[in-house]
């Protein structure tokens, strides 16, 4: 990536929410990313390599596959740094934007984040990112859940027999 197109990607970074098209979608998915990385001390370009690729296979994209990577490192170094956000509080920030929009739960791919697992060498962190990933498994699986028993209920229910229906 040149200058030129490093100086656009944080420009538009610093001002996504006006210049990018579905922004919270794309932090949304940013801040999942972020947290099993995250949970790496050790994180390097392994993890950020696989967030691109991700991000060309979601999006076909290069712009917005930076764009998902840039956002991605953005929180990992805020975590890393003690910044005012910790992983518990990502956590919390994931779980809240499910609560707001619950649609978000498609966005959870645990497949795509299992690759970035495998850069760890530190048998603790791979326990811990395991631990987070089946907590997004769960995550997805009660939300559509959820989206099913609700669908069901938007269903209008079959009437048998009465007066208009022999």
């Amino acid at each position: 990536m040149g200058f030129g197109s490093k100086f656009k990607h944080h420009f538009a970074n610093a001002f996504r929410e006006i210049f990018i098209y579905h922004h919270s979608s794309l932090e949304f998915r940013a801040k999942v990313f972020a947290m099993i990385i995250a949970a790496n001390e050790n994180a390097d370009e392994c993890e950020f390599d696989l967030v691109t690729k991700a991000g060309m296979d979601i999006y076909a994209d290069e712009d917005r596959a930076n764009t998902l990577t840039l956002t991605t490192r953005e929180y990992v170094k805020k975590v890393h740094d003690d910044n005012g956000l910790d992983i518990d509080r990502l956590v919390n920030h994931i779980v809240h934007d499910l609560k707001v929009v619950p649609r978000y739960a498609k966005k959870l791919d645990p497949a795509q984040l299992h690759p970035i697992i495998e850069c760890s060498t530190d048998e603790d962190t791979t326990t811990y990112q395991l631990s987070m990933l089946e907590f997004i498994s769960t995550l997805k699986a009660d939300y559509e859940k959820a989206e099913k028993v609700r669908e069901e209920k938007k269903r209008p229910l079959p009437l048998k027999g009465g007066p208009l229906h022999g």
